[in-house]
């Protein structure tokens, strides 16, 4: 068997998720994974497949375009190679780091970089910048891979200080407490 990537970007309509999973069950793909977003009008998805051994990139790229001609989809087709060392391989835990306040140029590559420089992975982000007058309209969200070897009151005293430097709110949550908290 082998794994694939396929990446499907577009104008946001309805059926696109369908259309791209008709095709790859067609094709006797396993589907093992999707992530999909909108932002403003344009959708963006992830989906990761698992394919039959007769079936090679080229002719799952083909069948894909071939068969979305019409659909205004763009399409790419990469191997999943097999990876080892993945920052997630090692113990660890997930925090949930979310920022709130007016939006600034900068905001996201500041954050990011603090977060790399004591190697906590982000593994996934979503920013929304609103804009207008009210700044609660823009919020920062971001999930981080934590690894025990990690200075993280080091880490958490940093993200606080840039955050009271740019006039923002911060949270930050062990995963599993934000998921108790949101459960009631």
């Amino acid at each position: 068997m082998n794994k694939f990537i396929i990446t499907v970007l577009a104008q946001d309509r309805p059926g696109i998720i369908a259309h791209v999973t008709r095709i790859l069950f067609q094709q006797d793909c396993n589907l093992e994974n999707v992530n999909q977003m909108i932002l403003q009008n344009q959708f963006a998805g992830l989906f990761l497949v698992e394919t039959p051994a007769s079936l090679d990139k080229d002719h799952l790229r083909r069948m894909l375009t071939d068969q979305s001609r019409d659909q205004g989809l763009v399409i790419h087709v990469n191997p999943l190679e097999e990876t080892r060392g993945s920052a997630m391989d090692t113990e660890g835990d997930i925090f949930l780091i979310t920022t709130i306040g007016p939006d600034q140029k900068g905001l996201v590559a500041g954050f990011s970089a603090i977060l790399a420089a004591y190697r906590a992975n982000i593994i996934n982000l979503k920013a929304v910048f609103k804009g207008g007058p009210d700044p609660r309209n823009n919020v920062m969200s971001y999930q981080v891979w934590v690894t025990p070897d990690m200075d993280t009151a080091a880490l958490f005293a940093d993200l606080r200080n840039r955050a009271d430097e740019l006039g923002l709110d911060i949270r930050i949550q062990h995963k599993n407490i934000f998921d108790a908290i949101n459960k009631i």
